[in-house]
């Protein structure tokens, strides 16, 4: 029996007895990062890494975890496990598991470019690898950060001398924050919705340092909204909490603000084209830097990336798993649209 299978909770390897990121309830489960398609409630007992565990413990209350620090090495009945920076958002791992002299690596969420928040990616060599494919497809390619940052403060710059408020979405655990240690603060003040103001609460009491941000109260009045930036969540934006800022426009940070259908669908003012994952390139690079044969692939476009790697020599198969990637922040269809555009 290989160390690593597949069954309808998840990620098992029998001889250490666990999971990794399990999707129902496991006696004990090795999490890749806080994200909640990842880190759920109701598992017995969770190992995770130390930048990860404050925000997982805010997130699911009084469980009883254990952390560990990167490149540390843990024996857990046999096999040896170890944590290594998967570069997707403060704390977020990739899992090697090794036993027998056969090693495999869950990647969880990465990506390759370094965002000045997370700890960067590091490559992990192994036989097996495990790895998503949210953006699995040619037609997404990232620009490098500073260029979409200046498309950021540009739009923000002109909204505030016109005072109309600039309100951004992105998630509230990892795109919020880049959001924030980004754009230029002297363009005016930076307000945040509460869910997002939570986390950032997390993350500066375990000692990170974030930028300023404000929790948006309801209480100001309207006039400092004319010049500032509301960091939002992607469901505060359509939410009657938005009401109180206009007149305002509203961005989308995400990897799927490079197509044009779910610009339309989400009804924003701009789309800026930012994403915790990795792109085409990075996913390929990654693969190749781990030095794998065995390749499966989880979550996004599963089957056509699986099917490009087979074509390029690789041991390659699709996993049907409940990991979500950035699908939820624009709704259903966009993986369809995507694979026709790239096909255009």
């Amino acid at each position: 029996m290989p160390l690593v299978t597949f069954n309808e909770n998840g990620i098992y390897c029998e001889h250490g007895g666990f999971y990794v990121d399990p999707w129902r309830p496991a006696a004990r489960a090795l999490i890749t990062h806080g994200h909640a398609d990842h880190s759920r409630y109701g598992n017995e007992h969770y190992l995770c890494t130390d930048l990860a565990a404050p925000v997982i413990r805010h997130r699911l209350g009084k469980v009883h975890l254990e952390t560990i620090r990167y490149g540390e090495r843990r024996l857990i009945n046999g096999v040896t496990v170890s944590f290594h920076p998967a570069g997707h958002i403060i704390g977020s791992a990739q899992i090697r598991l090794e036993y027998g002299g056969e090693i495999w690596v869950v990647g969880g969420d990465h990506k390759l470019a370094d965002d000045g928040i997370a700890t960067p990616f590091e490559p992990v060599r192994c036989h097996h690898f495990i790895s998503e494919s949210t953006f699995g497809l040619p037609v997404y390619k990232w620009k490098p950060q500073a260029e979409t940052f200046t498309e950021i403060n540009d739009w923000w710059r002109r909204n505030a001398d016109q005072g109309i408020c600039s309100v951004i979405a992105g998630y509230a655990l990892g795109k919020a924050q880049r959001i924030l240690q980004g754009v230029d603060h002297h363009i005016g003040p930076v307000f945040t919705h509460g869910a997002v103001e939570n986390v950032n609460a997390v993350i500066r009491e375990q000692g990170i340092d974030l930028k300023p941000s404000e929790r948006v109260t309801g209480r100001e009045a309207k006039e400092v909204y004319r010049k500032a930036l509301v960091i939002s969540t992607p469901g505060g934006t359509g939410s009657p909490w938005a009401k109180k800022f206009m007149p305002m426009s509203i961005g989308l940070c995400s990897g799927w603000m490079s197509l044009r259908g779910p610009r339309r669908r989400r009804s924003v003012d701009r789309g800026f084209v930012m994403s915790d994952h990795a792109d085409w390139d990075e996913l390929l690079e990654t693969i190749r830097l781990t030095e794998a044969s065995h390749i499966y692939v989880t979550h996004g476009y599963t089957h056509i990336f699986s099917r490009y790697l087979r074509e390029q020599g690789y041991d390659a198969h699709a996993l049907d798993t409940q990991f979500e990637g950035e699908l939820s922040e624009i709704g259903e269809g966009t993986v369809n649209e995507a694979a026709e555009e790239d096909s255009s």
